[in-house]
């Protein structure tokens, strides 16, 4: 059973190695941002909320977020694990997290800790094309499509969403460094956390995330 969490700025990978964790662990990727994207999709009253503050590249709200984070930890399929990523972002909502998790009677086992420098950063956020129909993301220089502008898996057009521009994300960067740097230290002083260099590469990257893991279980 593993209970964690992958923690880094906006281009760290945080999603690229989720899924690995994910098909490796068989616990299932909780990311608030797929679920605001999803409810901004199907038009609902959450998505709205949430679209306005998303469209800035400026988190949305701590209570927001905590609501329907937490609803989805009640599901049936996170009894025997997960992995958070995007939640929590602030130490309030650690805080939450933590009281949540404590009155259920779990605790988290590991946070990893993706550190990428931010001229990387940039470089990886600028350049991302996600597909319109399936979701599906690539990069125009490290993982570009088989056809330029095409998505490999449906043949949809690909796209810069609206938070990857160069000035929303500088803005996330800022906004990430200013809220959610913070938990690093929370974490640390928990003693769960496990810094990562995660502009070594994919694979290298995932070995110690995998090293990291099976160290607190």
């Amino acid at each position: 059973m593993i209970r964690t969490i992958l923690l880094g700025p906006p281009g760290a990978g945080k999603g690229t190695q989720a899924a690995r964790i994910i098909e490796k662990y068989h616990i299932p990727h909780i990311s608030t941002g797929d679920i605001f994207r999803e409810n901004i999709k199907q038009g609902t009253e959450l998505g709205k909320k949430a679209q306005e503050y998303m469209s800035r590249g400026e988190l949305v709200p701590d209570d927001l977020v905590i609501e329907i984070a937490c609803d989805r930890l009640l599901k049936d399929d996170c009894k025997e694990g997960f992995i958070l990523d995007g939640f929590p972002r602030t130490v309030y909502q650690a805080e939450k997290l933590d009281e949540f998790l404590s009155e259920n009677g779990q605790k988290l086992d590991c946070v990893i800790n993706l550190e990428v420098g931010e001229d990387i950063l940039m470089k990886r956020l600028t350049g991302r094309r996600v597909c319109k129909k399936c979701g599906a993301s690539f990069h125009v220089v490290n993982m570009p499509p088989k056809v330029d502008g095409i998505c490999d898996v449906c043949g949809a057009e690909l796209i810069q969403r609206a938070d990857d521009n160069e000035e929303t994300a500088r803005n996330r960067i800022d906004v990430y460094n200013a809220q959610t740097k913070p938990l690093v230290d929370y974490y640390k002083k928990a003693g769960v956390i496990a810094d990562i260099d995660g502009a070594q590469g994919l694979e290298p990257t995932f070995a110690a995330i995998v090293a990291a893991l099976e160290k607190e279980v």
